[in-house]
């Protein structure tokens, strides 16, 4: 079994991929497309199902790629929040932290934590947890140069 892909379901598809393809350089694998039918509904269980759905690369990663839905119908739930079980995060490495968080917060994302050093003496690794502009939580690093 390998991954194939992640699902992030939005309340604004287009603004969401924007924000991904402007902060963490995505790119559309196709036009995006509408989802719905008999064969949709019978495999994620919702009658009536009707998606928008927009694929995106993600660089440096050829076989994995991120998909963005936007249901028809969606229900509300909180902002996810770091200790929650089930999905956490999305980590993007970067070589420059600092003008990563400036495109997240010029993208409408927001700060979570503060830039913390992970890693190792030898192989640090400095982090941040931030939110795209839904609410999702991300997770910024930089290795050491």
């Amino acid at each position: 079994m390998r991954l194939t892909h992640i699902n992030l379901v939005a309340r604004d598809a287009n603004e969401l991929a924007s924000f991904y393809i402007s902060v963490c350089k995505c790119h559309y694998l196709h036009d995006p497309k509408e989802l719905s039918g008999e064969k949709v509904s019978r495999g994620n269980g919702l009658p009536n199902s009707k998606i928008y759905s927009i694929w995106l690369g993600l660089p440096n990663c050829p076989n994995l790629f991120l998909e963005i839905h936007q249901h028809a119908e969606t229900h509300e739930r909180p902002v996810p929040r770091v200790n929650e079980p089930g999905f956490g995060h999305l980590a993007f490495q970067t070589e420059d932290l600092n003008a990563a968080i400036s495109a997240v917060l010029a993208a409408g994302g927001a700060k979570l934590g503060e830039i913390t050093t992970f890693g190792s003496k030898r192989n640090p690794t400095c982090i941040i947890y931030m939110r795209d502009p839904e609410g999702n939580i991300l997770e910024l690093e930089q290795p050491a140069r």
